[in-house]
């Protein structure tokens, strides 16, 4: 399964699930990325840390370790 530190810049996505355990999982629930929202990468840092994208209509900013806890689905070139 892929997760959002593997999504391009440019694509979207929908999360498919938290992979996180404890403050972690709930951090990224706090900040809208839950099961079935969807995801678009907008820029990636230079060193690619952090990765920003565009979830329910605002901008976030997560890490690479962060990212990693968030598989997704569906892909796609926008």
């Amino acid at each position: 399964m892929s997760t959002l530190r593997d999504v391009r810049v440019g694509e979207s996505c929908t999360v498919s699930k938290l992979t996180g355990t404890g403050a972690v999982k709930r951090r990224i629930m706090d900040m809208g990325l839950t099961k079935g929202a969807k995801v678009y990468v907008r820029k990636v840092a230079p060193l690619g840390d952090p990765i920003e994208c565009t979830v329910r209509g605002y901008e976030l900013s997560l890490r690479k370790d962060e990212a990693q806890c968030v598989e997704v689905a569906d892909v796609v070139k926008a």
